[in-house]
């Protein structure tokens, strides 16, 4: 699996992925009836901030995106997302995305990483972002209404850098 930067054609392969978990309304706050070039708009970051996908061969098999957290005096805090298709599930790719964003970050000279919304039910990412070192700092109780669970937490989480 290699990791590089997202380039245009991209799109046609990041798509589908980010279409289908923001559909699926899972683990993302996004509305799902996101179409492509909002989704494009949103996913895809402008210097400084970054976008990239993993990919085997031809397929992308996840993607991330990272930048500043907050402008002006909460500059010195990162921020990364990050979505894996449903086929690479379970073979590693969001850890690789992650540690991918922790070293982007490291080498810009961000004080830490920050995650906003990260779904309290999405267990995998929860458990994997504790691998990686960071903590829930906080968890907002029934903001998001997953389809099956209905209304569950959304945690911050950080880590220092």
């Amino acid at each position: 699996m290699l990791i590089r930067d997202f380039q245009e054609p991209d799109w046609a392969r990041v798509w589908p992925i980010v279409h289908e978990v923001v559909r699926a309304r899972e683990t993302f706050p996004y509305d799902p009836g996101l179409s492509a070039e909002q989704a494009y708009d949103m996913w895809v970051e402008a210097a400084p901030g970054r976008t990239v996908v993993a990919v085997e061969g031809d397929a992308v098999l996840g993607t991330a995106k990272m930048g500043t957290n907050r402008p002006g005096p909460g500059s010195h805090v990162s921020t990364a997302s990050f979505m894996v298709a449903r086929a690479a599930r379970g073979r590693g790719v969001g850890t690789a995305l992650c540690r991918h964003a922790l070293d982007w970050a490291r080498e810009r000279g961000y004080a830490g990483m920050q995650f906003n919304a990260v779904v309290a039910s999405n267990v995998r990412a929860v458990e994997l972002y504790r691998r990686e070192g960071f903590d829930v700092v906080g968890t907002v109780p029934g903001a998001f209404r997953h389809p099956v669970l209905g209304r569950v937490g959304l945690h911050v989480m950080y880590r220092e850098l």
